[in-house]
């Protein structure tokens, strides 16, 4: 039998740590026998072959599924889409726009589940011009790589293709990103859970090092 975990991944965790237990509840009444995971997508999951992890953070879903062997990966968004009991909130027609995380941009089965998942709690999408597959970096990626001032500047640029105010994202950097850019971002789990999304610490310096000091943390 296949062994199921459910990892919330270091920016859930910081940002909401609450959801995880109710996540995992949820997956244990409804999808099948799923353990908590917490070791962090940088290190070994020391897990059995054959295993499968759900994740809510694209990056830690390419980690997984690319660096270690015998292990398979899934999106929560997906798992939630093939179920036919969540308790999806009403948005009444609300739009909004999305950004496709950079990790998942391969993998069209998580667009698809992030907007039957939208549609299905009555959100009407604006599409952005380059979405899915030909979706660009919220700007975050590019820490560390550019200038401060110039990483910023590709988080406003991105932010500007948006064609709503406010923007899908479930990528937890993403909701740094586009709040830094002038939009209202809504995270998906939010969404989902019928509550505001915070930006919380947007530093972007700051920011990095809370995930570095969860990296740093979370070894197993």
């Amino acid at each position: 039998m296949t062994k199921i975990y459910f990892n919330p991944g270091c920016a859930l965790s910081i940002y909401k740590p609450d959801m995880e237990e109710r996540i995992l509840s949820f997956l244990n009444q409804n999808y099948g026998e799923t353990q908590l995971h917490k070791i962090c997508c940088h290190y070994n999951p020391q897990v059995e072959l054959g295993s499968l992890i759900i994740n809510v953070c694209a990056g830690c879903d390419r980690r997984f599924r690319s660096l270690y062997e015998g292990i398979a990966t899934v999106s929560l968004w997906e798992v939630i889409d093939g179920l036919t009991n969540f308790p999806y909130p009403d948005y009444k027609g609300r739009k909004l726009s999305v950004q496709d995380a950079c990790p998942v941009r391969e993998k069209p089965q998580v667009h698809r589940a992030i907007r039957s998942l939208l549609g299905k709690m009555n959100i009407t999408i604006v599409e952005t011009e380059f979405n899915g597959t030909r979706s660009i970096c919220c700007g975050d990626d590019y820490y560390e790589k550019l200038p401060l001032e110039q990483v910023h500047l590709q988080m406003k640029k991105r932010a500007a293709s948006m064609p709503c105010d406010e923007v899908c994202v479930y990528c937890i950097s993403c909701i740094k990103s586009m709040y830094l850019g002038g939009k209202t971002p809504s995270y998906m789990l939010d969404l989902l859970m019928g509550e505001a999304t915070q930006p919380q610490i947007y530093d972007t310096v700051e920011w990095h090092n809370q995930l570095q000091q969860y990296i740093d943390t979370h070894k197993g």
